[in-house]
């Protein structure tokens, strides 16, 4: 049998992964259905999501098997929740730039802190760009997160969804050097506007970490153009970007993309 710590050290952990994933509120929503006796086969049938509902299954095991009264697990989880909040609400921004720089205001280059974040990702990545084209330091940072077994995803405009404003190679073949990235774009035929692109810049690192820029993911947007960006650290912007566009997955708005495939032709 386990000390008593260590169970309840894992029960911490579990509920620590929860709310990283999750947030906070729905980590406190679900220990309130615990709590009013919810049982976990109706816990599980109310999930909103297969993933969701392993989550909610992994948290109710642990606070059942943890040896403890539940009403202590219970306790436990909801001090993780505050920690987590507080810790949430503790935000750092930073000013961030591409081109000529100036010594009297120190801002981070472009170049630097998007390989940061790629190598801060311990679980998921998420890169949102118009254009790409391939950049050597950004594909070795996407290998080396592949590496250590993170979910890259990258959301890329099309040649056919630029309408002829991007020329040359599909931006997503940028990417074709990095084994196991999940390629996603905005179909022409979810677009309700003529003429809209898909024109967002952004990474999000484990939803902990947001760059917000108006570089592309080319050599020219990260390391001469002038361009410039917002790093976020903390608070609940880096969450609130990455489930935005999970709901855009979810709903089809945005779908996988094949390069290749008609209307993204290798060029």
């Amino acid at each position: 049998m386990s000390p008593p710590g260590d169970v309840s050290d894992r029960v911490a952990l579990i509920g620590l992964a929860f709310a990283e994933r999750w947030g906070s509120n729905r980590l406190l929503g679900v220990l309130d259905r615990i709590a009013a006796g919810m049982s976990r086969d109706i816990l599980l049938a109310t999930a909103h999501s297969g993933e969701y509902a392993d989550s909610v299954g992994a948290l109710d095991a642990a606070i059942e098997s943890s040896g403890s009264p539940q009403s202590e697990s219970l306790a436990l989880l909801r001090g993780v929740a505050a920690g987590y909040i507080r810790g949430a609400n503790s935000v750092r921004v930073e000013l961030v730039w591409s081109g000529p720089s100036s010594h009297r205001v120190p801002v981070r280059s472009t170049a630097q802190v998007l390989t940061d974040v790629v190598a801060a990702a311990e679980n998921n990545l998420l890169l949102m760009t118009y254009s790409a084209r391939e950049y050597p330091p950004l594909v070795a940072a996407l290998r080396g997160a592949y590496g250590r077994g993170v979910t890259v995803t990258v959301v890329v405009e099309t040649l056919q969804g630029a309408g002829g404003a991007i020329v040359g190679r599909e931006p997503a073949t940028a990417f074709l050097g990095v084994p196991g990235i999940e390629l996603w774009h905005w179909p022409t035929s979810e677009r309700t506007e003529p003429g809209a692109k898909m024109h967002a810049k952004l990474a999000v690192a484990d939803r902990r970490i947001l760059f917000v820029s108006s570089a592309n993911l080319t050599q020219a947007g990260v390391a001469k153009n002038v361009e410039a960006g917002l790093l976020v650290t903390g608070g609940t912007a880096p969450e609130r970007a990455a489930e935005h566009v999970t709901q855009l997955q979810s709903s089809g708005t945005l779908c996988r993309l094949q390069v290749g495939e008609p209307g993204t032709a290798v060029g």
